[in-house]
C-alpha cells in the first residue's frame, strides 16, 4: 500500500474533534485508509453497505454506548442518513463524560445533500478532510513516473494496474459505474445516462476553456439551466473543477466565465479514448490535460485554505493559476507549459503586472529548476508541489 499524506491530516483532525469526515471520489482510497487507521487504533469498523451492520445500528445509541472510548468507523453513511441525527446525541453525551475527540471517522463519496445534512446536524462536531487521486507527491518516483501518473491518473487501481489495457478497462468502467449508479444514487433522482455521458465527454474534449452552458446545451438539445445544472452536479461529485475568474482591482476588461476542468487527467483520456503516452503525446487535447493535470497536483498540495483563480483579460493578458496562499501569506502565479523548452509571451508578464503576485513560475514538463528571468522561475511539478506542501 502507497502511504496517503492524508494520514496525518485525518489522525491530527481525530485528535482534535468528535467526528471527522473523509469525503472524496469513489475509488479514491478512502476505505483502505479508513481500515488502516482503525487497524492502528484497534477502531470498531462498520460497513453500511452491509444489511448485517446496519441492522446493529436499529438502536444505534443503544449499540454505540458500549464503544464511548474507542473510534468506530462508519463507512459508506449514505445508506443510512438518518444516523446523523443520532451521532449528535451520541456525541454530546459522550462529551460529558469527557470523551471529546475521536469517536467517529466517516469516509464517504461526496454528495451535496450528504455534506449539508451533516454540516448542519453535527455542526461543531465535524470536520471534513478531504481524499482526492494519488498527486506527485503520494507517489515515489520508483512506483510511478509524473507522465504514468498523468496519462493514468490518480485513482490508485489505474494508476497500477499491470499494463495500459488494464488501466483503460478501470476508468471506462469507473465512468460507467459514475453514470449508472452513483448520480442517481447521490442526488436522488434519475438522469438519463447517455446525456451525461455526452457532456462529460464535450468537458473533456473542452478540456481547460470557458464555460459556455448556452453551446453546450445546443449541442445536447437542452436547456441552458438543465446543463448548469449537471455541471453543478460533476463539481460536487468532485469530478470536474470550475476555476473561477479572478477578480483583480483593475480598470480592464476581465473574463468573468469560469474555465473548467476534468479533474482526473485519467479520465480526460478515456473519456476521449486515449489509452497510452503515445496516443496522447499526439492528440489536440495534450496541452490543455497538462494544463488541468498540473492544477489539481498543485490544488492537492497546497496549504488548506488556499484560493485558487485563473486571471484573464479580453486583451490578452492571462495566468493559468494564481493561488492566494491561506492567512494573507502571498499569491502566487503560474503559467502551465508542456514541453522541455518553455516560454511565456507578453500576455503573463502583462497580468503579473496586473496581480502583483509575490513569486511567478512557470510549470514545465522537465525537472531542472531555472530563473527565466528576474522575478519568473522554471520548475518541474514535483519539485513545485514541496514548495506549495512547505510554504
Amino acid at each position: 500500500m502507497i502511504p496517503r499524506r492524508a494520514l496525518k491530516a485525518v489522525t491530527t483532525a481525530l485528535d482534535r474533534q468528535a467526528a471527522v469526515a473523509l469525503i472524496g471520489p469513489r475509488q479514491v482510497g478512502k476505505t483502505t485508509l479508513a481500515r488502516d487507521i482503525a487497524r492502528r487504533v484497534g477502531a470498531l469498523y462498520l460497513d453500511l453497505e452491509s444489511a448485517a451492520d446496519r441492522a446493529k445500528l436499529a438502536d444505534a445509541r443503544l449499540f454505540l454506548a458500549e464503544y464511548e472510548d474507542r473510534l468506530v468507523v462508519l463507512d459508506e453513511i449514505h445508506r443510512a442518513p438518518g444516523l446523523f441525527p443520532e451521532l449528535r446525541g451520541i456525541i454530546d453525551v459522550g462529551r460529558q463524560h469527557g470523551n471529546r475527540t475521536g469517536r467517529f471517522l466517516i469516509p464517504g463519496s461526496a454528495s451535496v445533500d450528504l455534506l449539508e445534512q451533516s454540516g448542519e446536524t453535527l455542526a461543531g462536531r465535524i470536520e471534513f478532510v478531504p481524499l482526492g487521486p494519488f498527486d506527485v507527491l503520494d507517489v515515489p518516483p520508483e512506483t510511478a513516473t509524473v507522465t504514468e501518473l498523468w496519462v493514468r491518473g490518480g485513482f490508485p487501481d489505474s494508476l497500477l494496474a499491470a499494463n495500459d489495457d488494464d488501466s483503460l478497462i478501470f476508468r471506462r468502467n469507473f465512468i460507467r459505474t459514475c453514470l449508472e449508479r452513483d448520480v442517481s444514487e447521490f442526488t436522488g433522482r434519475r438522469i438519463p445516462a447517455e446525456t451525461l455521458a455526452r457532456l462529460w465527454t464535450m468537458l473533456a474534449h473542452g478540456q481547460g476553456t470557458l464555460l459556455n452552458a448556452s453551446k453546450l446545451a445546443a449541442s445536447l438539445a437542452l436547456s441552458g439551466p438543465t446543463v448548469t445544472g449537471y455541471v453543478d452536479l460533476l463539481v460536487d461529485l468532485l469530478l470536474v473543477r470550475r476555476l473561477r475568474p479572478l477578480h483583480a482591482n483593475v480598470r480592464k476588461r476581465l473574463v468573468k466565465s469560469p474555465k473548467v476542468y476534468v479533474r482526473d487527467s485519467g479520465l480526460v483520456h478515456a473519456l476521449l479514448g486515449i489509452d497510452s503516452h503515445d496516443t496522447l503525446a499526439g492528440h489536440p487535447v495534450a496541452g490543455a490535460s497538462w494544463e488541468g493535470f498540473v492544477i489539481e497536483n498543485l490544488l492537492a498540495t497546497a496549504p488548506p485554505g488556499t484560493a485558487a483563480s485563473f486571471y484573464r483579460t479580453r486583451a490578452g493578458a492571462e495566468i493559468d493559476l494564481v493561488m492566494e496562499l491561506p492567512g494573507g501569506r502571498a499569491t502566487w502565479a503560474v503559467e502551465i507549459k508542456l514541453g522541455l523548452v518553455p516560454g511565456i509571451g507578453r500576455g503573463f508578464h502583462y497580468a503579473c503586472e496586473d496581480v502583483a503576485p509575490e513569486r511567478a513560475f512557470i510549470v514545465y514538463s522537465g525537472d531542472d529548476r531555472y530563473p527565466l528571468s528576474n522575478d519568473v522561475e522554471v520548475i518541474g511539478l514535483r519539485e513545485m508541489a514541496g514548495l506549495l506542501r512547505n510554504a
